[in-house]
């Protein structure tokens, strides 16, 4: 006890290890800080989205007065849908930070509502910002070469190792007292602030238990590497140029360039393709007879063919059939887009087993729910929710059956995975 005792103490001496650590702790806690916020922010929007819809549905219904055609009431309606963060989202904000959480829906053609509603292309964002997540990737690294890159090196330029080498002791188990002390040194600086904050973010205990594991595991991984350094006799100098050039190689070149591969390998088309499709096939239906439309409808829609025949007037049965029509369209497309996503979103994971800090975001995304999978089974919801308001509408649409104010409250409602 009394070796391990002084191992600490001389950690403690020195000035440049213990502002390393205090720096580490701060950082830390900035990264979980501007993740909570982030976070924070997105439940307060999601918060006001029931009062926000109520307003909007009443001065719609207002305006149409008792009775209205189902067709305006679906051309005026939006409908909110939102995706609740996780709560270990604040960790790693991932791609909530660059795709829409809510987005706001109508019964008219979805495709382009949902590919308007990114502002980004989902497949090429990258680290994102400052949190805990990125903290781990990308920092901590540098801290674990600031302590570990002199490990032998120091002992060696003073002169220590030779007179140590002469007493009954083993060398090897002096390093690996002075490896764990300052592992564990690092470690209580990243998990203690973790796990306050997880905890005061209700974040089951598995989960954290599950986090702070990877943390192990990372530190463990920088730390043979400088091990591997150290055992080489370079002096310290060399040690610390050698290991932050396989820090920049690691944790930045290589990522960089496999994500240019995975992309020139698994070419995606551009969701924003996606919606100008749609909105060609729907202005097409402009010029072209309306009976076509409505036989194209008919045929992948039978259960509705049975409605009256159009007239001369304008009719929204028309106007809503060659939206349908319009998704249908696309829909390879959109399959195509899909599948590609998947495609790289897999080659990225798989990445991770050959790239540590490829494999870390990888893994915290995932449990925080924050990785594309997630952002796309938001997307199947939002489809889902779509389908069920376009059945309804289309019950009073197909049937000429009268819309009343009423009828607005009985709309299928969004219901989030959580």
């Amino acid at each position: 006890m009394n070796l391990w005792l002084h191992e600490i103490r001389l950690l403690l001496r020195s000035r440049i290890a213990v502002a390393s650590l205090l720096l580490l702790a701060l950082l830390c806690v900035a990264s979980l800080v501007s993740g909570i916020q982030r976070i924070d922010s997105q439940r307060a929007a999601i918060a006001r989205i029931a009062v926000l819809h109520a307003e909007d549905a009443a001065a719609v219904s207002a305006a149409h007065g008792e009775s209205t055609d189902a067709g305006r009431a679906a051309y005026y309606s939006f409908h909110p849908t939102w995706n609740p963060p996780a709560p270990l989202a604040f960790a790693a904000v991932g791609m909530r930070d660059v795709a829409p959480v809510m987005l706001r829906v109508r019964a008219l053609g979805l495709e382009t509502q949902i590919h308007d509603g990114d502002a980004f292309n989902p497949e090429l964002a990258l680290a994102g910002r400052f949190d805990f997540a990125f903290l781990l990737t990308f920092l901590v690294p540098l801290f674990v070469i600031a302590l570990m890159h002199d490990l032998r090196s120091s002992e060696m330029e003073s002169g220590r190792e030779r007179v140590l080498r002469s007493l009954p002791m083993r060398m090897g188990g002096l390093y690996l007292r002075r490896t764990l002390v300052r592992l564990a040194v690092l470690w209580l600086c990243i998990a203690v602030p973790f796990t306050l904050a997880a905890v005061s973010q209700s974040v089951s205990l598995l989960q954290i238990t599950a986090v702070l594991a990877l943390v192990v595991a990372y530190l463990l991984f920088w730390t043979g590497l400088c091990l591997l350094v150290a055992w080489r006799g370079w002096n310290s100098g060399v040690n610390a140029a050698s290991l932050a050039s396989a820090w920049v190689v690691i944790a930045l070149i290589a990522p960089t360039v496999a994500n240019v591969a995975i992309e020139r390998g698994i070419p995606v088309e551009q969701g924003a393709s996606i919606a100008r499709a749609q909105r060609e096939a729907v202005n097409h239906a402009w010029d072209i007879p309306r009976e076509q439309t409505m036989r194209s409808f008919y045929s992948r829609y039978p259960e509705w063919s049975g409605s009256a025949p159009l007239g001369t007037e304008f009719h929204y049965k028309w106007y809503l059939a060659f939206h349908q029509n319009g998704d249908d369209h696309v829909a390879p497309l959109a399959a195509q887009y899909r599948d590609g996503i998947e495609r790289r979103s897999a080659a990225a994971s798989t990445l991770g087993w050959a790239l540590p800090p490829v494999g870390l975001q990888v893994a915290l995304t995932r449990m925080a729910e924050t990785d594309m999978q997630a952002h796309l089974a938001y997307q199947d919801r939002i489809r889902d929710f779509h389908a069920q308001l376009r059945r309804y509408f289309y019950g009073f649409l197909f049937t000429d059956k009268e819309f009343h104010q009423a009828d607005y409250d009985q709309a299928p409602q969004f219901e989030p995975a959580r």
